[in-house]
Protein backbone atom coordinates (compact mmCIF):
# COMPACT_ATOMS: atom_id res chain seq x y z
CA UNK A 1 0.00 0.00 0.00
CA UNK A 2 1.17 3.55 -0.66
CA UNK A 3 0.19 4.80 2.78
CA UNK A 4 1.73 3.78 6.07
CA UNK A 5 -0.50 2.38 8.79
CA UNK A 6 -0.18 5.59 10.80
CA UNK A 7 -1.23 7.65 7.77
CA UNK A 8 -4.27 5.43 7.29
CA UNK A 9 -5.22 5.65 10.94
CA UNK A 10 -4.91 9.45 10.88
CA UNK A 11 -7.11 9.64 7.78
CA UNK A 12 -9.65 7.23 9.28
CA UNK A 13 -9.69 9.39 12.41
CA UNK A 14 -10.88 12.38 10.39
CA UNK A 15 -13.10 10.66 7.84
CA UNK A 16 -13.39 6.92 8.48
CA UNK A 17 -15.87 6.21 5.70
CA UNK A 18 -13.91 7.87 2.89
CA UNK A 19 -10.76 6.05 3.91
CA UNK A 20 -12.39 2.63 4.23
CA UNK A 21 -11.28 1.23 0.88
CA UNK A 22 -7.82 2.75 1.09
CA UNK A 23 -6.87 0.96 4.26
CA UNK A 24 -9.16 -2.05 3.93
CA UNK A 25 -6.27 -4.22 2.74
CA UNK A 26 -4.32 -3.41 5.87
CA UNK A 27 -7.37 -4.01 8.07
CA UNK A 28 -7.84 -7.45 6.61
CA UNK A 29 -4.16 -8.23 7.09
CA UNK A 30 -4.45 -7.11 10.71
CA UNK A 31 -7.86 -8.69 11.31
CA UNK A 32 -7.67 -9.60 14.99
CA UNK A 33 -6.77 -13.16 15.82
CA UNK A 34 -9.10 -14.24 18.64
CA UNK A 35 -6.21 -16.03 20.31
CA UNK A 36 -4.38 -12.71 20.64
CA UNK A 37 -7.35 -11.17 22.48
CA UNK A 38 -8.34 -14.04 24.78
CA UNK A 39 -6.47 -13.57 28.05
CA UNK A 40 -7.49 -16.58 30.08
CA UNK A 41 -7.26 -20.35 29.87
CA UNK A 42 -10.07 -20.54 27.32
CA UNK A 43 -10.14 -21.06 23.57
CA UNK A 44 -12.05 -18.88 21.13
CA UNK A 45 -14.29 -21.86 20.32
CA UNK A 46 -15.53 -21.93 23.91
CA UNK A 47 -17.16 -18.48 23.61
CA UNK A 48 -20.89 -18.16 22.89
CA UNK A 49 -21.56 -21.66 24.17
CA UNK A 50 -25.35 -21.86 24.14
CA UNK A 51 -25.49 -25.66 24.11
CA UNK A 52 -24.26 -25.97 27.69
CA UNK A 53 -24.14 -22.41 29.08
CA UNK A 54 -22.44 -22.05 32.44
CA UNK A 55 -25.10 -19.60 33.66
CA UNK A 56 -28.67 -20.70 34.33
CA UNK A 57 -30.03 -17.28 33.36
CA UNK A 58 -29.07 -17.58 29.69
CA UNK A 59 -31.69 -20.02 28.41
CA UNK A 60 -34.53 -18.43 30.40
CA UNK A 61 -33.48 -15.02 29.11
CA UNK A 62 -33.83 -16.12 25.48
CA UNK A 63 -37.13 -17.88 26.14
CA UNK A 64 -38.65 -14.61 27.38
CA UNK A 65 -36.94 -12.60 24.66
CA UNK A 66 -38.17 -14.77 21.80
CA UNK A 67 -41.73 -15.00 23.08
CA UNK A 68 -42.18 -11.27 23.64
CA UNK A 69 -40.23 -9.51 20.88
CA UNK A 70 -43.01 -8.93 18.36
CA UNK A 71 -43.29 -6.34 15.61
CA UNK A 72 -45.91 -4.35 17.55
CA UNK A 73 -43.83 -4.52 20.72
CA UNK A 74 -40.82 -3.04 18.93
CA UNK A 75 -42.85 -0.16 17.49
CA UNK A 76 -44.30 0.53 20.92
CA UNK A 77 -40.87 0.67 22.54
CA UNK A 78 -39.46 2.94 19.85
CA UNK A 79 -42.33 5.36 20.38
CA UNK A 80 -41.78 5.23 24.13
CA UNK A 81 -38.00 5.55 24.37
CA UNK A 82 -36.73 7.33 21.26
CA UNK A 83 -38.20 10.60 22.52
CA UNK A 84 -35.32 10.61 25.02
CA UNK A 85 -37.42 12.27 27.68
CA UNK A 86 -36.73 9.94 30.63
CA UNK A 87 -33.75 11.67 32.17
CA UNK A 88 -30.84 13.99 31.40
CA UNK A 89 -27.56 12.96 32.96
CA UNK A 90 -23.83 12.85 32.46
CA UNK A 91 -22.36 9.82 30.72
CA UNK A 92 -20.48 9.07 33.92
CA UNK A 93 -23.76 8.71 35.83
CA UNK A 94 -24.81 6.05 33.31
CA UNK A 95 -21.41 4.37 33.69
CA UNK A 96 -21.83 4.23 37.46
CA UNK A 97 -25.23 2.57 37.05
CA UNK A 98 -23.87 0.00 34.64
CA UNK A 99 -21.11 -0.74 37.12
CA UNK A 100 -23.84 -2.71 38.95
CA UNK A 101 -25.37 -4.57 35.98
CA UNK A 102 -24.45 -8.10 34.91
CA UNK A 103 -25.90 -9.20 31.54
CA UNK A 104 -28.14 -12.25 32.01
CA UNK A 105 -27.89 -13.17 28.31
CA UNK A 106 -24.11 -13.48 28.24
CA UNK A 107 -22.66 -16.97 28.75
CA UNK A 108 -19.08 -15.68 28.76
CA UNK A 109 -18.72 -13.29 31.69
CA UNK A 110 -19.87 -12.67 35.23
CA UNK A 111 -18.35 -9.19 35.32
CA UNK A 112 -20.41 -6.00 35.43
CA UNK A 113 -20.85 -3.90 32.30
CA UNK A 114 -18.18 -1.31 33.11
CA UNK A 115 -15.53 -4.04 33.12
CA UNK A 116 -16.82 -5.33 29.78
CA UNK A 117 -16.71 -1.80 28.32
CA UNK A 118 -13.10 -1.43 29.37
CA UNK A 119 -11.97 -4.87 28.25
CA UNK A 120 -13.44 -4.22 24.80
CA UNK A 121 -12.09 -0.70 24.38
CA UNK A 122 -8.66 -1.51 25.80
CA UNK A 123 -8.28 -4.44 23.39
CA UNK A 124 -9.04 -2.02 20.54
CA UNK A 125 -6.70 0.60 22.05
CA UNK A 126 -3.89 -1.95 22.31
CA UNK A 127 -4.13 -2.57 18.56
CA UNK A 128 -3.60 1.15 17.90
CA UNK A 129 -6.88 1.92 16.18
CA UNK A 130 -8.16 5.54 16.01
CA UNK A 131 -9.78 6.98 19.08
CA UNK A 132 -13.33 6.96 17.67
CA UNK A 133 -13.08 3.16 17.56
CA UNK A 134 -11.77 3.03 21.12
CA UNK A 135 -14.68 5.20 22.21
CA UNK A 136 -17.12 2.99 20.30
CA UNK A 137 -15.77 0.00 22.20
CA UNK A 138 -16.26 1.83 25.48
CA UNK A 139 -19.80 2.97 24.62
CA UNK A 140 -21.11 0.01 22.64
CA UNK A 141 -23.29 -1.39 25.45
CA UNK A 142 -24.17 1.92 27.10
CA UNK A 143 -27.77 1.56 25.96
CA UNK A 144 -28.23 -1.05 28.67
CA UNK A 145 -29.17 1.88 30.89
CA UNK A 146 -32.66 0.98 29.66
CA UNK A 147 -32.71 -1.23 32.76
CA UNK A 148 -32.54 1.97 34.79
CA UNK A 149 -35.98 2.88 33.44
CA UNK A 150 -37.58 -0.41 34.39
CA UNK A 151 -36.99 -2.36 31.19
CA UNK A 152 -36.46 -6.10 31.79
CA UNK A 153 -33.22 -7.56 30.52
CA UNK A 154 -35.01 -9.52 27.78
CA UNK A 155 -35.97 -6.13 26.28
CA UNK A 156 -32.51 -4.65 26.76
CA UNK A 157 -29.69 -7.11 26.05
CA UNK A 158 -28.96 -10.24 24.03
CA UNK A 159 -28.64 -11.04 20.33
CA UNK A 160 -30.81 -8.96 18.00
CA UNK A 161 -32.74 -9.94 14.87
CA UNK A 162 -35.37 -8.46 12.52
CA UNK A 163 -39.03 -8.50 13.48
CA UNK A 164 -41.84 -8.25 10.95
CA UNK A 165 -40.59 -11.21 8.91
CA UNK A 166 -39.85 -14.89 9.49
CA UNK A 167 -37.39 -15.59 12.29
CA UNK A 168 -34.18 -17.15 11.01
CA UNK A 169 -33.12 -20.58 12.23
CA UNK A 170 -29.68 -19.00 12.70
CA UNK A 171 -30.93 -17.22 15.85
CA UNK A 172 -29.86 -18.86 19.12
CA UNK A 173 -32.67 -20.84 20.81
CA UNK A 174 -34.75 -20.54 17.64
CA UNK A 175 -37.22 -23.09 19.02
CA UNK A 176 -38.68 -20.55 21.46
CA UNK A 177 -40.14 -18.49 18.60
CA UNK A 178 -42.93 -21.02 18.18
CA UNK A 179 -44.60 -19.25 21.11
CA UNK A 180 -44.18 -15.76 19.60
CA UNK A 181 -47.53 -14.47 18.22
CA UNK A 182 -45.83 -13.19 15.04
CA UNK A 183 -44.68 -16.71 14.20
CA UNK A 184 -48.32 -17.62 13.51
CA UNK A 185 -49.28 -14.37 11.81
CA UNK A 186 -49.20 -14.58 7.97
CA UNK A 187 -48.42 -10.86 7.83
CA UNK A 188 -45.09 -11.45 9.56
CA UNK A 189 -44.10 -15.11 9.19
CA UNK A 190 -42.99 -15.16 5.55
CA UNK A 191 -39.38 -14.70 4.41
CA UNK A 192 -39.79 -10.97 3.68
CA UNK A 193 -42.84 -10.24 5.81
CA UNK A 194 -43.54 -6.49 5.71
CA UNK A 195 -40.26 -5.77 3.85
CA UNK A 196 -39.03 -5.92 0.26
CA UNK A 197 -36.00 -7.86 -1.02
CA UNK A 198 -32.72 -6.03 -0.30
CA UNK A 199 -34.60 -3.05 1.08
CA UNK A 200 -31.70 -2.14 3.37
CA UNK A 201 -31.46 -2.60 7.11
CA UNK A 202 -32.39 1.01 7.73
CA UNK A 203 -35.91 0.02 6.61
CA UNK A 204 -35.97 -3.01 8.92
CA UNK A 205 -37.16 -3.00 12.52
CA UNK A 206 -34.81 -4.94 14.77
CA UNK A 207 -35.77 -6.57 18.06
CA UNK A 208 -35.84 -3.91 20.76
CA UNK A 209 -32.84 -3.39 22.99
CA UNK A 210 -29.77 -1.36 23.83
CA UNK A 211 -28.32 -1.41 20.30
CA UNK A 212 -31.16 0.45 18.61
CA UNK A 213 -31.69 2.77 21.56
CA UNK A 214 -28.11 3.98 21.87
CA UNK A 215 -27.59 4.17 18.10
CA UNK A 216 -30.33 6.80 17.91
CA UNK A 217 -28.83 8.64 20.87
CA UNK A 218 -25.41 8.85 19.22
CA UNK A 219 -26.47 9.80 15.67
CA UNK A 220 -25.29 13.40 16.02
CA UNK A 221 -21.94 12.62 17.61
CA UNK A 222 -20.11 9.66 16.04
CA UNK A 223 -19.03 8.74 12.47
CA UNK A 224 -21.16 6.36 10.44
CA UNK A 225 -19.00 3.25 10.92
CA UNK A 226 -19.28 3.74 14.69
CA UNK A 227 -23.05 4.08 14.38
CA UNK A 228 -23.25 0.83 12.41
CA UNK A 229 -21.25 -0.89 15.14
CA UNK A 230 -23.55 0.44 17.85
CA UNK A 231 -26.69 -0.52 15.95
CA UNK A 232 -25.72 -4.01 14.78
CA UNK A 233 -23.00 -5.36 17.07
CA UNK A 234 -25.51 -7.78 18.64
CA UNK A 235 -26.92 -8.86 15.26
CA UNK A 236 -25.13 -12.22 15.41
CA UNK A 237 -27.59 -13.98 13.06
CA UNK A 238 -26.15 -11.75 10.32
CA UNK A 239 -22.57 -10.83 11.11
CA UNK A 240 -21.79 -14.37 12.30
CA UNK A 241 -24.26 -16.49 10.29
CA UNK A 242 -25.21 -14.32 7.24
CA UNK A 243 -28.81 -15.24 7.94
CA UNK A 244 -30.40 -12.06 6.56
CA UNK A 245 -28.43 -11.22 3.40
CA UNK A 246 -31.72 -10.92 1.52
CA UNK A 247 -32.69 -7.80 3.49
CA UNK A 248 -29.35 -6.01 3.12
CA UNK A 249 -28.43 -3.51 0.42
CA UNK A 250 -24.98 -2.58 -0.89
CA UNK A 251 -24.53 0.10 1.76
CA UNK A 252 -25.13 -2.45 4.49
CA UNK A 253 -22.62 -4.84 2.97
CA UNK A 254 -19.96 -2.15 2.86
CA UNK A 255 -20.59 -0.93 6.38
CA UNK A 256 -20.85 -4.38 7.90
CA UNK A 257 -17.10 -4.72 7.42
CA UNK A 258 -16.79 -2.45 10.43
CA UNK A 259 -19.23 -4.50 12.48
CA UNK A 260 -17.34 -7.71 11.73
CA UNK A 261 -14.03 -6.06 12.53
CA UNK A 262 -15.40 -4.92 15.89
CA UNK A 263 -16.90 -8.26 16.89
CA UNK A 264 -13.73 -10.10 18.01
CA UNK A 265 -12.92 -7.28 20.43
CA UNK A 266 -16.42 -7.38 21.88
CA UNK A 267 -16.56 -11.16 22.21
CA UNK A 268 -13.06 -12.42 22.95
CA UNK A 269 -11.91 -9.68 25.32
CA UNK A 270 -14.20 -11.04 28.04
CA UNK A 271 -12.13 -12.55 30.81
CA UNK A 272 -12.28 -12.68 34.64
CA UNK A 273 -9.51 -10.11 35.15
CA UNK A 274 -10.99 -6.59 35.37
CA UNK A 275 -8.94 -3.60 34.12
CA UNK A 276 -7.72 -0.96 36.57
CA UNK A 277 -10.48 1.62 36.24
CA UNK A 278 -8.79 4.25 38.40
CA UNK A 279 -5.72 4.25 36.16
CA UNK A 280 -7.74 4.32 32.94
CA UNK A 281 -10.41 6.83 33.88
CA UNK A 282 -8.49 10.04 32.97
CA UNK A 283 -7.96 8.78 29.41
CA UNK A 284 -11.64 7.98 28.97
CA UNK A 285 -12.73 11.26 30.52
CA UNK A 286 -10.73 13.10 27.85
CA UNK A 287 -12.05 10.82 25.10
CA UNK A 288 -15.68 11.34 26.09
CA UNK A 289 -15.18 15.10 26.35
CA UNK A 290 -13.76 15.16 22.80
CA UNK A 291 -16.86 13.61 21.20
CA UNK A 292 -19.84 14.08 23.50
CA UNK A 293 -21.54 16.92 25.40
CA UNK A 294 -21.42 17.03 29.19
CA UNK A 295 -24.90 15.55 29.51
CA UNK A 296 -27.11 13.39 27.35
CA UNK A 297 -30.86 12.98 27.20
CA UNK A 298 -31.83 9.39 27.91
Amino acid sequence: MSQTLNDCIEQAQNNPLDSLEEWEEDLLNRYPDPASIVKEDKTAQEYRNYETPTRDTVKEFYRLNHINQTYDFVLQKKAEFLKFDKKEMAVWDAVEFLNQLVDDSDPDTYLDQLQHFLQTSEAIHADRYPDWRVLTGFLHDMGKVLCLFGEPQWATVGDTYPVGCAFSEKIVFFEFFQHNPDDNNPKYNTKYGVYKPNCGLNQVHMSWGHDEYFYHMMKNYLPEPALYILRYHSFYPQHRENGYDYLMDERDRQMFKWVKLFNPYDLYSKNPNPPNWQELRPYYEDLLAKYLPLTLKF
